[in-house]
């Protein structure tokens, strides 16, 4: 009996792993794209920390560790929920924290000359994650719906939901590897990488919000979905991971600075 039930809990904390943010193709590119925008300082000690390994390979490593529940308090760091015409210092944050928490933590961590090789390789792993999720704007969703969970539709005639459709399907569907994305987006001088990366963590959130909006005006519960949606919005997922690469670089750069 305890083995069924272990199995079902193994079952259960897959599927919800399965939920993941931005793909894993999403995630990956974020992390290319971070990758080739490294100060030499950050990239020596990002490469001392993760052995070697690239932030593509590390990039989805807050999805991969939600099948153990060893790890299920990092659960509420991929996301948060906010009214819609609510800003974060607005809200009282959750007690189980949140996306801005966990970023924050995980540069605490990584700050901290006390802190222990294997905590910073683990909150360096983390926030490679959570930077890329505070660029999928249905992370930064309303609580009603789940952050669009709830919003039942149908993409190319199956069931799905809105949060998904960010998520994987319109990425998966693309049909590129993260290489493939991530050289195809738009080449930027320094001064437009530079204007990118300006502000925090709260401007970025407002920003992921403000598009958030937009997605919930952009559809129906029930509405079926096919490539004109993509057409429409494809431009703005390019936008949104080459930012949250550039930005990502940008945070490294300054915790190892």
């Amino acid at each position: 009996m305890k083995k069924v039930v272990a199995l079902v809990l193994l079952i259960s904390n897959m599927l919800a792993a399965n939920t993941g943010d931005w793909s894993k193709t999403g995630h990956r590119t974020v992390g290319q794209i971070a990758e080739k925008h490294l100060s030499r300082k950050a990239k020596r000690a990002i490469g001392n920390l993760l052995q070697g390994q690239s932030l593509a390979r590390v990039a989805n490593f807050g999805d991969e560790i939600k099948s153990d529940t060893l790890y299920r308090k990092f659960s509420a760091w991929h996301y948060v929920n906010l009214p819609a015409d609510a800003k974060y210092t607005d809200i009282e944050p959750s007690k189980y924290g949140d996306i801005v928490i966990g970023i924050e933590k995980c540069i605490q961590i990584l700050k901290d000359k006390g802190s222990s090789a294997a905590d910073k390789a683990f909150y360096l792993k983390m926030l490679v994650h959570l930077i890329g999720d505070l660029h999928q704007p249905m992370h930064v969703g309303r609580a009603e719906d789940k952050g669009g969970n709830t919003i039942q539709l149908q993409w190319f005639n199956k069931g799905t939901n809105l949060h998904r459709v960010w998520d994987s399907h319109m990425i998966d569907d693309y049909g590129m590897s993260y290489t493939e994305l991530a050289g195809s987006l738009p080449k930027l001088d320094k001064a437009k990488v530079k204007a990118i990366q300006q502000g925090n963590i709260y401007d970025w959130l407002e920003e992921s919000q403000g598009i958030a909006n937009k997605i919930y005006a952009s559809v129906e519960n029930g509405e079926k979905l096919y490539y004109r949606y993509s057409y429409v919005w494809w431009g703005t997922v390019e936008n949104q991971l080459q930012k949250g690469g550039l930005r990502l670089a940008k945070v490294l750069n300054d915790v190892f600075s």
